[in-house]
């Protein structure tokens, strides 16, 4: 680490004039400065300078590999910088970071927020909807944007979403010469005059967010019907045990509504489903959901999908399923099987004898018009197999 070939430094808006002593010595004695093309002129690179490539690559930087070269991003360049990216590709002793206050650091600054207490977020390379899991009322938030004119997108998204009475603040270029703040409503919002690097602070008010209980309501879901109801996917995610950072494989994923509510939980899921209509609602709840980051969507058939699936610490079939498919599936993994048909449920009673687990028969009815009165409607009786991971 004394004298590695890479420094990443963090830059602010205000330039070299904002750099520390260790910070203005590495960019003198660097050979290639790599950077945006606003982060180059504000050092004035020069001739040493070089703009990343578009689509971003690291392998220009890697190709240097023992020169001196310097790379240049936004503040804190472990903060969606690309600190994390370089770091995850080179050895300790390769380089060292010299960070600034980054944007989300100058923004809680200037709004008196705790950073602590806020989430911060970098919709610059991410959808919106990844909002969809977080907001609440009174939420904040740090939002760093692509351009000036993502602020109107997100006003108008707060707005579509039932949040138009947020609070919002636009942030340009917060520590340099050219810093503005203003402040408004969503609802409200009509300035187009925003220019970047620009980031937006919310304050979420108005609006309703997503209960944290397993089972949301049916008709949060694009579904063709083929859903596992409420109370019973609740019981099954009970099942499952979800926990941070952990995979599940959804076979026969329908309309993905397990796979949602595990990724919600902290997870992530990989959805396997066969028919292309049903896959297309996937898509759309994974999309209206905003778990793009968290769920990965297979189709074809589950026999042929699997081998390309990474290790799962849990998995869950609510079709399709065989003692073929229960050959094919990793015993180390809970599993969690969901049967309607006879069939299957004679074969769960077997397995359950062979290899231990728990039976759980699921018979709830919901209350229902008839006539001028209501009566009980029952569900279909579910028939779940839980079985832990084996060793």
């Amino acid at each position: 680490m004394s004298d590695p070939w890479l420094v990443i430094i963090g830059l602010g808006e205000d330039g070299l004039s904002g750099l520390p002593e260790a910070s203005r010595d590495a960019l003198a004695a660097a050979e290639v400065i790599f950077g945006g093309p606003r982060h180059l002129a504000l050092v004035g690179a020069g001739a040493r300078g070089q703009a990343w490539p578009v689509p971003f690559d690291l392998g220009p930087v890697l190709a240097l590999r023992g020169r001196r070269v310097v790379v240049l991003a936004s503040g804190d360049p472990f903060w969606f910088g690309a600190g994390g990216s370089l770091a995850a590709v080179l050895a300790p002793g390769e380089w060292r970071c010299l960070p600034q206050a980054g944007v989300f650091s100058l923004a809680a600054a200037r709004l008196g927020w705790r950073l602590e207490e806020t989430a911060c977020l970098g919709l610059h390379a991410a959808p919106l909807n990844r909002m969809v899991p977080l907001i609440h009322d009174g939420w904040q938030a740090i939002c760093t944007l692509r351009d000036g004119a993502a602020v109107a997108e997100v006003a108008g998204w707060l707005v579509t979403q039932g949040w138009g009475e947020s609070r919002i603040w636009v942030m340009e270029a917060l520590g340099g010469a050219r810093e503005r703040v203003r402040e408004g409503r969503a609802a409200a919002w009509t300035a187009g005059d925003v220019t970047a690097p620009v980031a937006v602070a919310i304050r979420a008010a108005g609006g309703m967010g997503l209960p944290r209980s397993a089972g949301l309501a049916d008709g949060r879901f694009a579904t063709d019907g083929q859903i596992t109801k409420a109370p019973i996917r609740a019981l099954t995610l009970a099942a499952l045990a979800p926990r941070m950072g952990e995979v599940l494989w959804d076979l026969g994923a329908g309309s993905g509504s397990i796979s949602i509510e595990w990724a919600l939980a902290g997870g992530r899921a990989e959805a396997v489903e066969r028919r292309a209509d049903r896959a297309a609602n996937i898509r759309a709840n994974i999309d209206g959901f905003g778990l793009g980051h968290r769920i990965a969507l297979h189709e074809g058939e589950t026999p042929e999908v699997l081998p390309r699936l990474p290790r799962p610490d849990a998995i869950f079939v609510g079709g399709g399923f065989d003692r073929a498919l229960f050959a094919a599936l990793p015993g180390q993994a809970r599993l969690v099987v969901n049967a309607v048909t006879l069939e299957t449920e004679a074969l769960l009673l077997e397995l359950q004898a062979d290899h231990g687990g728990a039976l759980m028969r699921i018979d709830i009815a919901q209350a229902a018009p008839l006539g001028r009165m209501q009566g009980w409607q029952p569900l279909r009786p579910v028939v779940q197999w839980s079985r832990p991971a084996c060793a």
